[in-house]
């Protein structure tokens, strides 16, 4: 029985032209290799799954090919294919979280001053670097102070402000971006022709942006969405796997919030309880959504650049804003934000949607009373003020 094999492993980019997204670095990488200007140490950071592994075994496989270094491996010498199955004696992958003492670190530096065994230089690829420990990372300062000619390394990390200085001054440094939607699209379309599957524009909008900018995210999606669809991968289908929550429950929670309606609020917070709603994904996605209304209030039907919002949601909230203030929007992301971290861990999440809906609405209302009973009185004092002047 053949092996099943995932999508994001089958479409792993093998070469510099295949990583999406990344062509400010790509195009520097392959530059370095043409000029001979492959440094001891980098370091490739940004958000999971944009591709620094990938572009860390690219270079790796670039620099060891039989007919390199070469910025375009043949994938086809012994040395390309044991790399690629991560066979390879000379490109060493560490996982920085679970290896991150000083004995681990130690025993890397015994075996760096051992010649490669079978390509030109051994790579070491520590993955989640900033997880080392502060002795660990003193232990490696030293091989990075005077590193072996043949010996080349690449630092993976989410978190670029947690390696210490004295390792990034070391190190050349690189930020991988997050994916562009188009771009993940584009990436998804080949797959699927490819694989000769059919899906709609639209799903593949939802996926890309539910990916929020990682090809490999997208890419496990779209796994996940054609195994739950067989051989029909429909809308709906996409929106029950990501679980994604009808926008009209954002449109009518805002409206009774704008309403300063309490009781239909309060209701509705009551039916997504009793669906089972998760109501912290519910709140980061009427974040979007009230980002969205805010955007259409200031730029009219030019804001509409988020592709999630079909016509009909889109003709929705050009209405909602039309009837809608900017301080109620901004009021709204504000108590969202607020409640977006406390309400993960809550044990009654919903108390903090309750309690969110009386502020913006009771309280709301109460100093809009004052600010018009205010009014009132400032002008009725101003009438008094007239009538003793003309007397």
């Amino acid at each position: 029985m053949v092996q099943y094999q995932s999508i994001y492993r089958k479409w792993r980019p093998q070469f510099f032209e295949d990583v999406v997204g990344q062509k400010h670095i790509t195009r520097t990488l392959i530059n370095a290799i043409k000029l001979n200007r492959i440094t001891h140490a980098y370091i490739f950071s940004g958000p999971r799954g944009v591709g620094k592994t990938t572009t860390a075994r690219i270079l790796a496989k670039s620099l060891n090919c039989q007919e390199g270094p070469t910025d375009h491996p043949c994938n086809k010498c012994s040395q390309c294919i044991r790399i690629n199955s991560g066979q390879s004696i000379d490109v060493v992958e560490i996982d920085g979280a679970s290896n991150r003492g000083i004995d681990e670190i130690r025993e890397l530096r015994s075996k760096i001053g051992f010649a490669p065994a079978e390509g030109k230089y051994k790579v070491y690829i520590i993955d989640e670097v900033h997880m080392l420990t502060n002795e660990a990372f003193n232990a490696l300062l030293k091989t990075l102070e005077e590193p072996p000619s043949q010996v080349l390394f690449v630092f993976a990390t989410t978190s670029p402000q947690k390696v210490p200085n004295t390792i990034l001054s070391r190190c050349q440094c690189f930020y991988f971006r997050r994916i562009s939607i188009e771009e993940i699209v584009n990436k998804l379309k080949k797959i699927l022709e490819e694989e000769k599957l059919n899906i709609d524009p639209q799903s593949l909008y939802l996926i890309a942006e539910s990916a929020t900018g990682s090809m490999r995210d997208a890419e496990s999606i779209l796994d996940q969405v054609i195994t739950f669809s067989e051989e029909q991968i429909t809308y709906d289908n996409v929106k029950e796997i990501l679980g994604v929550i009808p926008k009209r429950l954002f449109l009518q929670l805002f409206q009774a919030i704008t309403a300063r309606d309490t009781k239909s609020g309060i209701v509705l917070i009551d039916q997504l309880v009793q669906e089972g709603v998760d109501l912290h994904q519910f709140v980061q996605d009427m974040i979007v959504y009230i980002h969205q209304l805010s955007l259409i209030k200031i730029l009219g039907e030019k804001g509409n650049h988020v592709s999630m919002f079909g016509e009909n949601d889109f003709k929705q909230l050009l209405e909602l804003a039309s009837i809608s203030d900017l301080k109620t929007i901004t009021d709204t992301i504000a108590e969202l934000n607020q409640i977006e971290d406390k309400i993960k861990y809550h044990h009654y999440p919903w108390i903090l949607m309750e309690l969110m809906i009386v502020k913006l609405t009771q309280v709301k209302k109460q100093n809009q009373e004052k600010d018009s009973s205010d009014t009132v009185s400032y002008t009725h004092l101003r009438a008094h003020e007239t009538v003793l002047d003309l007397v």
